[in-house]
């Protein structure tokens, strides 16, 4: 894969808590701040495709969406933590 390198200016405290948590993950400052711009891109495209699947089809009632957050918790085994949180 190639590699393309950024320089990028933070603000000294944001700087210092990725720092921390690259540290953490025991990983790079680099590969911290790539997984979270990956996610952060994922999320977007998820945040798109469900607009425009709503768009589409109509908008998901409360109820839709409890039922679809349970399930979502299940599949990520949060949904006990959850509740009993």
């Amino acid at each position: 894969m190639t590699r393309v390198k950024r320089s990028i200016s933070l603000a000294g405290d944001l700087a210092a808590q990725i720092e921390a948590a690259a540290a953490a993950a025991d990983t790079s400052v680099s590969a911290w701040l790539a997984e979270s711009a990956a996610h952060r891109l994922r999320m977007e495209a998820g945040r798109r495709a469900f607009a425009e699947w709503e768009a589409e089809n109509g908008v998901l009632t409360e109820q839709e969406r409890r039922d679809a957050s349970l399930r979502v918790d299940r599949m990520l085994g949060l949904g006990e933590a959850r509740q009993s949180a």
